[in-house]
């Protein structure tokens, strides 16, 4: 088993150890083979069996996730601050024989949703999920709101655990909710940054929109808007404004900030974001870092892709939604993990790489990929990233600038099996 399983389970408390060891062998499984099934990631059927028998256990997903989250809290702990990213995801399940599962956008379509908090630094470094919420449209479901309001509840308790790391939470517009800039107001302890929906009125009988529009711009914002649903990424530049103003309802203090663009290409949609805050700006700096802050949001997207497309988590074939719910929660530290290792390299490429590979990994990689004698001295992350991703597609030509999501969990799969493969070998023939 992987070092980096080892430490990530190590609060593992399922009231056995064995179960407890198999827990981490099962995740160390799943994470050498991404988007394999369970049959074809394990290693003959007494492998698959215990998976199985794991998931079949009475035991919660929060009892599997938690020593992750407790890890995550550990790296949070590590940076003075942490964005706070919350969604929801749709997980189809249709044709799949599990009870349990609810409709989607239309009955004839079947499956559950997922909201995770995932813990991100403003450099989109991804310390992994910290809570999440699972549920399935079955008639007697609270209100689906209800889980922002409680995401921000949450992350406010664990401030407790975290006194010298600020906390952010990040919403998009299905965050705009009064309660949760209520929930502020009383107990201010971590910050928020929601962007906005509702064109909430002031006290000064203005709304929200017409007072932000009516400030001076601060400034121009340039940067890449990243891929989203049918639309490419592309180059944008943004006027920006701020402001503070007063909400009618109760009288609450909010900074607003308008981010337009005034000349989007022929046939785009021009961004316009509202964003909503307690932290006051005063220049172009401050609204420039909740912008970038609110652009870190996007990572939480990427998390789903790598769920659903690396992962393969739509494609789980078991009977029942707790058995899926057992299995999904281990494909999210999965995910995380891939998503952890590509942003690393961007954001430390040079340093060692045994930060996350074993010296025995890296050193077959190296050797097999390359032809090569492993040197002494362990290469750079970057170095040992870019050959992995090598098996994945990637090509390391000028200008393809860094491996992404894809090309690395392929390039993990196809290292992995050669790496178990030499380590039998050799284990074999002595």
């Amino acid at each position: 088993m992987t070092n980096w399983v080892e430490k990530e389970f190590a609060t593992a408390d399922l009231g056995d150890e064995r179960l407890n060891q198999r827990l981490a062998k099962v995740v160390d499984t799943l994470a050498s083979q991404p988007g394999k099934s369970i049959t074809a990631a394990c290693r003959g059927w007494s492998e698959t069996k215990a998976t199985y028998r794991l998931l079949e256990q009475d035991i919660s997903w929060e009892n599997l996730l938690q020593p992750h989250w407790d890890s995550t809290l550990a790296r949070a702990a590590e940076h003075n601050t942490v964005l706070c990213l919350q969604d929801t995801t749709e997980l189809d399940f249709n044709g799949r024989k599990a009870e349990g599962l609810g409709k989607l956008n239309y009955d004839a379509r079947r499956g559950m949703y997922l909201h995770p908090t995932l813990m991100v630094t403003p450099e989109r470094l991804p310390l992994g999920s910290t809570d999440a919420w699972m549920w399935a449209r079955d008639g007697h479901q609270p209100k689906e709101s209800e889980r922002w309001l409680e995401g921000y509840q949450r992350i406010s308790e664990l401030k407790q655990q975290l006194p010298d790391t600020r906390l952010v939470y990040v919403g998009d517009r299905e965050a705009d909710l009064f309660t949760i800039y209520q929930e502020h107001a009383a107990a201010p302890n971590i910050d928020y940054l929601i962007r906005g929906k509702h064109n909430r009125k002031l006290a000064d009988g203005r709304k929200l929109k017409e007072a932000v529009a009516a400030v001076p711009a601060l400034g121009e914002v340039s940067f890449i808007l990243p891929k989203g649903r049918k639309r490419p990424a592309r180059p944008v530049t943004l006027h920006i404004r701020a402001t503070r103003v007063v909400l009618k309802q109760q009288q609450l203090p909010i900074t607003v900030v308008l981010a337009e663009e005034p000349n989007a290409p022929t046939g785009a949609t021009p961004v316009s974001w509202m964003l909503l805050s307690n932290i006051q700006v005063e220049a172009l700096s401050g609204a420039q870092e909740l912008l970038n802050w609110y652009l870190c949001r996007w990572d939480i997207e990427l998390f789903f892709k790598t769920l659903k497309s690396g992962c393969q988590v739509e494609s789980m074939q078991l009977r029942s939604r707790e058995k899926l719910e057992r299995l999904l929660v281990l494909k999210m530290v999965v995910a995380w993990r891939v998503m952890y290792l590509m942003r690393l390299n961007r954001v430390v490429p040079e340093q060692s790489c045994e930060l996350v590979f074993d010296p025995d990994e890296w050193r077959i990689i190296y050797a097999s990929t390359l032809r090569k004698t492993p040197p002494q001295n362990p290469p750079t992350l970057r170095a040992i990233i870019h050959l992995v991703a090598s098996y994945g597609g990637f090509l390391g030509r000028k200008g393809d600038g860094e491996p992404g999501l894809q090309t690395l969990w392929q390039g993990l799969e196809r290292c992995h099996d050669m790496v178990r493969a030499i380590q039998d070998t050799k284990e074999l023939l002595g």
